[in-house]
């Protein structure tokens, strides 16, 4: 007689609730079958980027190239049958297949036969990239109108005589009906999507750079993504959330650079009444000191009166912004940062400021909106300013948009396979302990501070427009865009002020969290992974944040192999001082790979040239044993859905569910 099995009623309703999707021993037993074998596959490449910073072209082409993934995958296929230039040609066609295809057109003597031989190699290249994954998951990474077609491709045995007739007669078909290039071009979208499993964005994708809303755009057409916020990028999110300080902050920032393209073309903000402003109250101050930063191609396009009126606007932010920082620093005492109110520090008739108990002379102290008196208050015409550019970014249907995207994917820090992923630091103390914080919550610290912040970041957006909590939710965002010790900043202070009106460059340091320091020592890193739940030989903490100064000899390996710093210098205006155009990682069922880039030519060149970014590729740990989907996060939630399938199983043989077979 069989025994019926005893079932607390919250599980045998959630078993209930799981016998709706599979009804029967068949199904169930035929799922867990199914996902056995997933778990037995290859884990897939995960790839590592950080601190892009607006760099659209150079990001795209990583992007494309996996980081040297496809053109590896190239090489290892081709190399002893394929010339090094029919190689390239090859690469950047998948990179650009639109670009690339519409030049080989124009150029090529006889266009079929370059179809049949590319599309032989094309194949060849996505049948490797997909050898790790199961044939459901290529099947839907295709393209749907070609999905049978490829699938034939990808699983015909070219050595069977009957096979390759009819192997080349799809080809043939493909190119008499015309279809050619746009299959050849879904080809090509196909090995990239398959060469890469998943992506991670280690932080700062805006600022610097004049293409983060394209960045952005490509990232929410990326099959797999997620982000950790970088200090750049809560600085937008806290301006598309209505923060006066921090869209005060992004037009300082964007002037400063001269980069209001991503502004005004980009999320379409017009920057019209901060200009009418500052030409009629800045009109006739001192300016040297906000001269703005242009390129040489701008020195030779721009006026002497285009870059007076970019002087102007560019004081004209920094003042409204200078007050709105000292609001918001006497409305949180508790941020601790009192020593940053400097306005009211100002000695007009001396023009000295006195920081810290000492005096510096000051080279500029022509503020015509400030009242000695009360010099955190807005003048009227300023509230009226700040308030509609504020509206203008909330009013910003792709700001807002991109916005979203970036709480939905991303958060303040991930644990992911066995890697500790986040943009800056966590706060620590001078003599190596995890720095503790005053929250509304109590005392937090380490990870139990960093979930707080990743929450509180969250009201500032969701919570409802003009409620306390959306009010604090903003303030705090902007603490941690430039708040003392704050784990995206890093840094003690944020010397704005200093660098804009004290020629004494003392005053410009901003010490960087004693983290930079103690991350440096292995049993650091394992402290702090294991904060995390990570334990291992194989756990990493993955930072970007700060650019590693690789012409000074400074190594992106640090801590004993445990911490790894990707940023090294993708932005243009880094790269003086590191001497490369940035790090990013390569994370396969083999091993981990960082691979180091020298600046990108150019996309129009990249093309013309089949010129790939220069990089050098470093496996700095092997794994002892293939990783398969097992050993991964994904792999654990598989082997939980197989647990509860097993459970499934043993409640239809025992009676308590019973089983549903369909006619």
């Amino acid at each position: 007689m069989t025994q019926v099995m005893e079932y607390h009623p919250e599980h045998l309703h959630y078993l209930n609730m799981l016998a709706k999707q599979y009804p029967n021993v068949q199904a169930a037993s035929t799922e867990i079958i199914n996902l056995q074998a997933i778990l037995n596959l290859p884990k897939g490449t995960e790839h590592f980027i950080s601190d892009v910073h607006g760099e659209y072209e150079a990001f795209q082409h990583i992007l494309n190239s996996a980081s040297g993934v496809v053109r590896e995958k190239i090489d290892m296929l081709f190399e002893s049958s394929v010339s090094r230039s029919d190689r390239d040609q090859l690469a950047t066609l998948i990179y650009y297949p639109e670009e690339k295809l519409e030049e080989i057109i124009r150029e090529s003597r006889d266009l079929g036969e370059w179809y049949r031989i590319t599309f032989h190699r094309l194949i060849e290249v996505c049948r490797l990239v997909s050898s790790k994954y199961t044939r459901s998951k290529v099947r839907k990474a295709m393209p749907a109108e070609y999905a049978y077609i490829i699938d034939e491709m990808l699983h015909t045995h070219y050595e069977d005589k009957d096979k390759r007739e009819y192997y080349e007669n799809i080809i043939n078909t493909i190119i008499a009906t015309n279809r050619a290039p746009n299959f050849l071009t879904q080809m090509c979208v196909l090995i990239k999507r398959l060469a890469v499993d998943h992506l991670h964005i280690v932080g700062d994708i805006f600022d610097r750079g004049p293409g983060a809303d394209i960045i952005m755009d490509s990232l929410m057409k990326y099959h797999s993504v997620d982000i950790q916020w970088g200090n750049h990028d809560i600085l937008w999110m806290g301006a598309a959330c209505g923060s006066r300080t921090m869209v005060a902050t992004v037009l300082v920032n964007s002037l400063r650079y001269n980069n209001l393209e991503v502004i005004e073309t980009g999320y379409g903000i017009s920057l019209r009444p901060l200009s009418v402003f500052a030409n009629e109250v800045y009109q006739d101050c001192d300016l040297k000191q906000f001269a703005v930063k242009l390129s040489k191609e701008d020195e030779e396009n721009y006026s002497e009166k285009d870059k007076t009126m970019s002087a102007r606007m560019y004081k004209a932010i920094t003042i409204i912004l200078f007050k709105l920082e000292g609001q918001k620093l006497l409305r949180n005492p508790d941020y601790h940062m009192a020593d940053r109110l400097l306005l009211d520090k100002i000695d007009y008739s001396r023009k000295t400021v006195r920081i810290e108990g000492k005096e510096y002379a000051l080279e500029d102290v022509d503020f015509p909106t400030v009242d000695p008196q009360d010099p955190y208050a807005l003048t009227p015409e300023e509230e009226a300013v700040i308030n509609q550019l504020t509206r203008a970014f909330l009013r910003s249907e792709k700001l807002q948009r991109h916005v979203r995207f970036l709480y939905s994917k991303g958060s303040l820090y991930k644990v992911f396979n066995g890697n500790l992923l986040f943009h800056g630091c966590i706060p620590m103390t001078e003599d190596g302990q995890v720095m503790v914080f005053d929250t509304p919550e109590g005392k937090l610290s380490g990870k139990a501070f960093l979930d707080y912040a990743d929450q509180t970041a969250r009201r500032a957006y969701y919570s409802n427009p003009g409620s306390p909590e959306r009010v604090s939710g903003m303030d705090f965002l902007w603490f941690l865009w430039a708040g003392r010790n704050s784990p995206i900043f890093g840094r003690d202070r944020m010397t704005t002020f200093e660098r804009r009106l004290i020629l004494d460059e003392s005053t410009w340091t901003e010490p960087k969290n004693a983290y930079y320091r103690h991350c440096n020592d292995p049993e650091v890193c394992v402290r702090l992974l294991k904060e995390f739940g990570l334990e291992g030989a194989h756990c990493h903490i993955i930072n970007g944040h700060v650019p590693v100064k690789s012409k000074k000899g400074e190594s992106p390996i640090k801590g004993g192999g445990k911490l790894l710093v990707i940023d090294g210098g993708f932005s243009r205006a880094y790269q003086p001082t590191t001497g490369i155009a940035g790090y990013t990682l390569i994370y396969n069922s083999s091993c981990l790979r960082l691979v180091s880039h020298e600046p990108f030519v150019g996309r129009e060149e990249a093309i013309r040239e089949n010129q790939d970014i220069a990089s050098t590729s470093k496996i700095f740990e092997r794994l002892e044993t293939r990783m398969k989907i097992a050993g991964t996060d994904v792999g654990r939630q598989l082997q939980e859905q197989i647990h509860d399938l097993l459970a499934l199983l043993a409640a239809f043989r025992s009676g308590a569910i019973v089983e549903n077979h369909k006619e």
